[in-house]
């Protein structure tokens, strides 16, 4: 229960944020914007505070450690890929504007519009 009253509080400060912003339409912008981000950190630290709030932050914490473990590709083993990749599609490219153009003059030679 002590949980929803704190989503509800941040969904609140959020909204106050929001609100803020449109309430001081004549001051500057640098503090309209203050505002909206002193609602969101408010509503990210009440949230921050739920049981969801830690569960995430243990989902995150544990996140950068799978990701510290990825062997990430070489700059030459990126390039040869790029360049595969490149060639592929070059090629790809080309044998669909093959077929492209066969069709163009199969359906031109069945309808009778044939050039020749």
């Amino acid at each position: 229960m002590t949980d929803q009253i704190k989503f509800l509080a941040a969904a609140v400060m959020v909204v106050a944020g929001i609100a803020g912003y449109y309430l001081l339409a004549e001051s500057a912008m640098a503090l309209r914007v203050l505002v909206v981000l002193a609602g969101l950190g408010v509503a990210g630290v009440l949230s921050w505070k739920t049981v969801q709030g830690q569960q995430f932050e243990v989902f995150a914490r544990e996140s950068v450690k799978e990701a510290r473990k990825v062997v990430w590709p070489s700059r030459k083993e990126t390039i040869q890929t790029t360049g595969v990749v490149f060639a592929f599609v070059v090629v790809m490219a080309i044998l669909m504007w093959i077929v492209d153009a066969s069709l163009l003059s199969a359906v031109k030679w069945l309808m009778g519009r044939s050039d020749s």
